[in-house]
């Protein structure tokens, strides 16, 4: 029985810590301030602290598992939505297509950015930079962030 009044002793002491106030003010040097006690005659605010939301990690975990079930669910549609058994060998090929297509892409900007280094006027040059910006997009978006 003490050890059970104790510990209700102890969680009241805790939930008072808690849910502490809170108060700020600024200075006559123009620093803000934070504490749990009032600053007297000087003008203050109350903060209202929002209490902390907790999410049990196994609830993190059972929503992760969840997630990757339903990823490999839509990849198994995707794939049995190709044709024939050959789904293996036709991703070969497109993986080479994409890899033939952004060494294109390299190699023109290489072309650009040497003849932006040997010099052009302004009319020639922006022209170049535009292509430059183009290529660069197309490489980012098909070759990088994919």
């Amino acid at each position: 029985m003490p050890r059970m009044m104790a510990g209700l002793v102890l969680s009241f002491s805790l939930v008072a810590v808690a849910n502490a106030e809170v108060y700020t003010w600024i200075d006559g040097r123009g620093v803000a301030h934070f504490s749990d006690y009032p600053p007297g005659d000087i003008p203050h605010k109350q903060l209202q602290v929002q209490p902390p939301v907790t999410v049990p990690m196994s609830e993190n975990l059972r929503q992760g598992k969840r997630v990757s079930g339903i990823r490999k669910d839509v990849e198994g549609l995707l794939a049995s939505g190709r044709s024939g058994g050959s789904g293996i060998t036709e991703k070969a090929k497109a993986e080479a297509e994409l890899e033939k297509t952004c060494a294109t892409y390299r190699s023109k900007l290489g072309r650009i950015q040497s003849k932006l280094r040997a010099g052009y006027s302004n009319d020639r040059g922006n022209t170049l930079r535009q292509q430059r910006r183009t290529l660069n997009q197309k490489l980012s978006r098909e070759c990088i962030l994919r």
